[in-house]
């Protein structure tokens, strides 16, 4: 019986150590405006990636990415406090919700693939009410997520999301901010510490040719320091079933 007792604790203890596994989720934004793209898209690792709306290659990278069992969120234009140029199919502060609502639908029908939405700039827009209450609003119909790209300290983003039963996550490390091998995985080496410390930890980098040679010498050694790459999509709540846009049904624009 002692045995069969101390075999229990034994099992019990590993059960713990293999759940408390700490799991990164990498984002690659900006994926759509140029061709080498493509070849961020085909690393054979569980990379996220977040597709503009209306690019020359975005769709065809969603799809890639799709067909290779990796997670595709939306990466929606939103108005910087910079007024930096934002590209096609943005969202804007001056826009009324029906507006908002239907430049999403037209953003999510051009990247059917997408499972949630991260914001592209957005420093003035995600930092404003209304606009992002009718985003949550919309998010919430089509049964996405939302990351928060955190390009403001003043995002209003979590409290709209909460408001509108919208499961919400958000980054911690920009990883190439400074693009250079040295600085890269100084973020890197941050990033896992987040992970050790919370058991997950979320990054975003860009389709830099640097970012690309970083992840593709880098990522295959985390095994063996006991880390996990996932797809965003696994570090959702267990009751967030993610399914892609494409087979839900378009919200109205009421």
């Amino acid at each position: 019986m002692l045995v069969r007792f101390c075999w229990f604790l034994v099992l019990t203890l590993f059960s713990a150590i293999t759940v408390a596994t700490p799991r990164i989720a990498i984002i690659i934004d900006d994926i759509g405006y140029q061709k080498s793209d493509l070849r961020m898209v085909a690393l054979p690792y569980a990379i996220t990636y977040a597709v503009l709306p209306h690019t020359p290659y975005g769709k065809q990278a969603a799809e890639i990415a799709y067909n290779q069992q990796n997670d595709v969120i939306l990466h929606m234009p939103m108005e910087a406090t910079a007024q930096n140029a934002l590209g096609p199919g943005a969202l804007t502060q001056h826009m009324s919700r029906q507006q908002i609502h239907s430049t999403l639908q037209q953003a999510l029908s051009d990247i059917p693939f997408a499972i949630g939405m991260n914001n592209h700039m957005g420093s003035l827009f995600t930092a404003l009410d209304h606009p992002m209450d009718w985003t949550m609003e919309y998010l919430s119909q089509r049964h996405l997520f939302f990351v928060d790209s955190l390009t403001t300290p003043q995002s209003t983003a979590k409290h709209y999301a909460q408001q509108r039963n919208v499961t919400f996550l958000a980054r911690h490390i920009f990883l190439d901010n400074q693009q250079n091998q040295a600085a890269i995985e100084k973020q890197f080496q941050q990033l896992l510490q987040i992970a050790r410390q919370h058991q997950t930890a979320i990054a975003i980098g860009h389709p830099y040719p640097e970012t690309y040679r970083f992840l593709k010498q880098r990522l295959p050694q985390l095994a063996a320091e006991g880390i996990e790459l996932v797809g965003i999509s696994a570090l959702l709540p267990e009751d967030h079933h993610a399914i892609a846009a494409g087979f839900t049904e378009p919200a109205s624009a009421k």
